[in-house]
C-alpha cells in the first residue's frame, strides 16, 4: 500500500509539475491532485525538495518504459541502430503520458538552473541517460574513440530536448520534429563512421 501511495503521489507531482510549472509548486496541490493529505506528501518526500528530486526520478524511470529501454547488451538479431531510433524517437509520441513527461523534465531542467540540490540530481538522471546511449552508439560503431561516442550521445540528448520542446510549444509538428531527430541521427551516425574508420 505504502509503495501505491508513493507512486500515486508522484504521479501526481509530474502532471502538477507539467501542469504548473514548478515556481510557486506548492506541496497541497500535489496531495490534492493525488488524493491524499499533505502529512502524507511529507511523510513519504521529506520536504519539497525530496519530492522534485523523487519526481525527476519517477519520470526518468516512466520515459524508459515507454520507449522500451535500452538493450546495451544486444543480443541475437538486435540491430543496435533501431535500438538508438526506438529510444530517441518513441520521446515524440503525441500521448497525455509522454507530453505530460517531456513537459515535467523541461520545467524540473528549468528550475535547476536556480536550484543546485535538483541540478545534482538532474546531472545524475542525465549521466545514467547519456551513458545508456553511448552503450548503444558503442554497439553500432564499436572502434570509434570513447570520447566521441560520449560527444555524440550529449549532442543527441541536447537535440532531443531542444526539439522536444519546440514540438509541445506546437512551434514545430510532430511529424517534422521526429523527421529532424532522425536527421540528427544520421549526422551523429555518419561522424562516428569516420571517427571509427581513423582507429580501424
Amino acid at each position: 500500500m505504502g509503495a501505491d501511495r508513493r507512486t500515486a503521489i508522484l504521479r501526481a507531482a509530474a502532471r502538477v509539475i507539467a501542469r504548473r510549472g514548478v515556481r510557486g509548486l506548492r506541496v497541497s496541490e500535489i496531495a490534492a491532485e493525488a488524493g491524499v493529505s499533505t502529512a502524507l506528501v511529507y511523510y513519504h518526500f521529506k520536504d519539497r525538495a525530496g519530492i522534485l528530486r523523487r519526481t525527476l526520478e519517477f519520470i526518468s524511470d516512466r520515459a524508459e518504459r515507454y520507449t522500451g529501454g535500452h538493450a546495451e547488451d544486444g543480443g541475437p538479431g538486435r540491430d543496435p541502430r533501431q535500438d538508438l531510433e526506438r529510444c530517441l524517437l518513441l520521446e515524440f509520441q503525441d500521448r497525455p503520458e509522454v507530453r505530460e513527461n517531456s513537459t515535467a523534465w523541461g520545467e524540473l531542467r528549468a528550475t535547476a538552473v536556480f536550484d543546485p540540490e535538483l541540478r545534482e540530481a538532474l546531472a545524475d538522471a542525465r549521466q545514467i541517460w547519456i551513458g545508456e546511449l553511448t552503450a548503444t552508439l558503442a554497439r553500432i560503431h564499436r572502434t570509434a574513440p570513447a570520447a566521441a561516442l560520449t560527444a555524440s550521445a550529449e549532442r543527441l540528448t541536447a537535440a532531443l530536448e531542444g526539439l522536444s520542446m519546440r514540438w509541445l510549444s506546437e512551434v514545430l509538428t510532430l511529424a517534422h520534429a521526429r523527421e529532424l531527430m532522425r536527421e540528427a541521427i544520421a549526422v551523429e551516425l555518419a561522424h562516428l563512421r569516420r571517427d571509427a574508420a581513423i582507429f580501424d
